[in-house]
């Protein structure tokens, strides 16, 4: 019984707060230096309209007594789009059956 505990229980070893502090602190400077580049902008105010009627139309469906209500309508950001794009392929390299996914975009204040 004394080589299956040692192998799927976790030790209990007390937490060292030396690094929790030392995480926190490169984290503030993180965020006091670098802002995020948001994914999605607001659109604009033309488009509304022709947005909400297919919107709700492709939601509707089969069911033309339902009622909908588009409360916000944002568009990719072009900057953000250009940068992952960018950088997914400089990644990629020469390798064709790469696939990227860009998570984050973040610029400097």
């Amino acid at each position: 019984m004394g080589l299956f505990s040692q192998l799927f229980h976790k030790s209990q070893k007390p937490a060292e707060n030396v690094d929790d502090n030392k995480n926190e602190n490169e984290l503030n400077s993180f965020q006091a230096e670098w802002e995020p580049v948001p994914a999605f902008i607001p659109a604009d105010k033309s488009d509304y309209q022709l947005v909400s009627v297919i919107a709700t139309a492709i939601a509707a469906g089969d069911y033309p007594d339902s009622q909908f209500a588009v409360k916000k309508i944002l568009q990719r950001n072009p900057e953000a789009l250009k940068l992952s794009v960018i950088a997914a392929s400089i990644a990629a390299g020469e390798s064709s059956d790469c696939q990227l996914a860009v998570k984050n975009i973040y610029q400097k204040k």
